[in-house]
């Protein structure tokens, strides 16, 4: 099976601190590709919460997404899109524009 690679870039003021690694590892878990997040060449799984805070993301740390599995693409697409958001979810979103 193929290996699909993203690149991207932290740009949240607050890094990948909990609340986006919370949501960062719930999306990746939605699907059922194998999942990984790596900095500087050491990569962790992106399904585990605490596995990807141990990445110490800080804004503008460049992280490589990588997936394996019938879903990697679509997975990829999905995890990308959220960081490129600054982890906007609908229901950030919803409560922004609210209030």
């Amino acid at each position: 099976m193929t290996v699909v690679e993203r690149t991207v870039v932290i740009t949240n003021p607050q890094g990948l601190h909990a609340r986006p690694a919370e949501l960062f590892a719930r999306l990746a878990s939605q699907f059922e590709s194998e999942i990984r997040v790596s900095r500087d060449h050491q990569p962790v799984d992106a399904k585990s919460i605490l596995h990807v805070l141990t990445l110490g993301a800080a804004q503008g740390t460049e992280l490589t997404l990588s997936a394996e599995g019938v879903d990697a693409q679509d997975a990829l697409e999905a995890l990308v899109r959220l960081v490129d958001s600054d982890f906007a979810t609908d229901e950030t979103m919803r409560q922004e524009s609210s209030g």
